[in-house]
């Protein structure tokens, strides 16, 4: 009896790993995914700013104006550091030999072209949201940027969040593609909602996160501890912020608060970026911040 309790046990336990297996393999999506498809390098200009790339992928100390993406920056995390990995067009060190699939498995879907997780701190969480068209833009215009041959640096991270797979899980747990605000907005404040909340990628730094690393939708845009441990993100819903949609607009623009402060720290990176894209999409871009619920 005590053998064939073990064997079952030992039978439970195959299927439950087989399973888990199962359940977290990548997802890409295939070829016919993009079927149609041409990439525009002058549009996809536009995504790679809003998308914000060149602020975690330029080297650290590069000179300003530099597009050379051979990145290096490191980003702490209570799971380990985090480095951005070269993506510059070297064949070789960066994504120079990927297919425009690739790259949109990648940012859409946070899988590599070998068919391996990345981890989240890559925003595909936020990057998913992003229409498929915009990221092929995005590849062609990656492609017309300088090669680098500096190679990307390995991540800083323990047992057990060095086991790629396990990201497959915190995906089950934690990655939508669904939009977080929803309901009775106007085209304006879709507008927005598409950048605020896919390319833009805002909440991965203005919404608290559990224990596992996941957004507190609950909390969307109420503030959250700076990863890096130095002070907090503001809480930009409306009560909070007190700005007017104009306010919001002219802060992405310029910089300059209605108090007259201006944006530094990473901020000031994501102002140079939304200055780049056309005023209608900062303006949407407030509209959806000023038609967020406040926290409760």
């Amino acid at each position: 009896m005590r053998r064939r309790v073990i064997s079952v046990a030992a039978a439970l336990a195959v299927a439950g790993i087989g399973t888990a297996w199962f359940l977290t393999a990548p997802s890409p999506l295939s070829e016919q995914a993009i079927d149609g498809m041409t990439g525009d390098a002058e549009r996809g200009a536009l995504v790679f700013a809003a998308g914000g790339c060149a602020s975690c992928h330029t080297a650290p100390g590069a000179e300003d104006g530099t597009l050379i993406l051979s990145g290096g920056q490191a980003f702490a995390t209570e799971f380990g550091t985090f480095h951005a990995p070269n993506i510059s067009s070297d064949p070789v060190h960066g994504i120079g030999a990927w297919t425009t699939i690739d790259v949109v498995n990648a940012v859409k879907r946070g899988v590599s072209p070998k068919g391996q997780h990345y981890y989240p701190a890559f925003p595909y969480g936020s990057y998913g949201r992003a229409e498929t068209q915009d990221l092929v833009d995005l590849a062609a215009y990656l492609g017309t940027l300088p090669a680098s041959d500096i190679p990307s640096l390995p991540h800083d991270i323990g047992f057990p969040f060095n086991i790629r797979r396990s990201v497959g899980g915190w995906k089950l747990l934690f990655w939508s593609d669904d939009w977080v605000i929803d309901g009775d907005l106007t085209d304006q404040q879709m507008r927005g909602r598409e950048l605020a909340e896919g390319l833009a990628h805002c909440a991965e730094c203005h919404t608290p996160r559990n224990a596992l690393g996941g957004l507190d939708t609950a909390r969307w845009m109420g503030g959250a501890p700076n990863p890096n441990g130095s002070g907090n993100i503001p809480d930009i819903t409306p009560a909070a912020l007190g700005w007017s949609e104009a306010d919001i607009a002219e802060y992405l623009r310029s910089g300059f608060t209605p108090e007259f402060d201006t944006a530094g720290g990473e901020m000031a990176h994501v102002v140079k970026n939304m200055a780049q894209l056309p005023q209608a999409d900062r303006d949407a871009i407030a509209a959806y911040i000023a038609a967020l619920p406040d926290i409760k």
